[in-house]
């Protein structure tokens, strides 16, 4: 056998290989790309995150939230009274009964508020994608961009070339959304974490010095949220694209990326980006 014949052969093992997997990513993964992206309300809509959020109010972080709101309770009352012997300052109880019924009321609703919250977010993200689909009349999601990438760049076993132009697009997409997948899917594990945790969160609201704890979570908490109005529009400008121009399309998966990035420098949060966050724990550990 050749040298040519062989260098052939190994080609088309390599290229069978990649358009495989490439063909099994597409078919079995994507599909989840949507789910992870645009939350609802039926993340949290199950009787498990119920009874570990303890939204009946009789377990859970909220039965716990309520044992230490009583404690909060009781140090104010006994530091209310030491306060008349010794004439160190102490808030007002009238203000402190008003502010301990408003944070309770909040307390044991948190269910209800991150639940309208998730509501509320999806729509917004819906109605962004509605009005993307009338103008270009194209499903906006990563379903129809999947498809609409696989008919631009073509994976069959007699035409992907991975060592083409096209095949090395082709990898980058992959390889782009992929990691797109990873990220998302930590983004909706953080968002359940953070909505299990809102009710410990808006205890920290009786003190003022506390008040620092609520802040970083509502920002980190609408950050993680806002991410998927983000992304439908650049879903939309990337199903808009003239079909031939592969260099825009490039652009647009380092920018579907780089999104959480964009909106943790525009109003914070916190990094999702699951490669970066590898390659800062290797480079941790040289």
């Amino acid at each position: 056998m050749e040298q040519t014949e062989i260098v052939n052969i190994i080609i088309e093992t390599i290229n069978s290989i990649f358009s495989n997997l490439f063909s099994s990513i597409d078919n079995n993964i994507y599909t989840y790309l949507d789910d992870f992206t645009f939350l609802n309300t039926s993340i949290i809509n199950n009787s498990f995150f119920e009874k570990l959020l303890g939204a009946n109010g009789k377990s859970g972080i909220l039965y716990l939230s309520d044992a230490l709101l009583l404690g909060v309770i009781i140090y104010y009352s006994i530091r209310y009274m030491y306060s008349s012997f010794s004439g160190s300052f102490s808030e007002k109880p009238s203000q402190f009964l008003l502010k301990m019924i408003v944070l309770a009321i909040l307390i044991n609703g948190s269910y209800f508020l991150c639940e309208q919250i998730l509501n509320i977010n999806y729509l917004l993200s819906e109605s962004i994608k509605e009005i993307g689909r009338e103008i270009i009349n194209v499903e906006i999601s990563f379903s129809e961009l999947v498809n609409q990438l696989n008919s631009i760049i073509s994976i069959g076993h007699n035409s992907f070339d991975l060592f083409s132009f096209d095949g090395i697009i082709k990898s980058f997409i992959s390889v782009g959304l992929l990691n797109l997948l990873f990220s998302y899917s930590l983004r909706y594990i953080m968002v359940q974490v953070f909505i299990i945790l809102s009710p410990l969160i808006l205890l920290s609201l009786m003190n003022s010095s506390t008040y620092w704890i609520f802040k970083s979570w509502f920002k980190i908490f609408l950050s993680l949220l806002f991410l998927q109005s983000f992304v439908s529009i650049i879903l939309i400008i990337m199903l808009s694209f003239d079909s031939s121009n592969k260099f825009l399309l490039l652009g647009s998966i380092y920018a579907l990326i780089r999104s959480n990035s964009y909106i943790k420098e525009f109003i914070g949060g916190i990094n999702i980006d699951v490669s970066s966050n590898i390659s800062s724990i290797i480079s941790s550990l040289k």
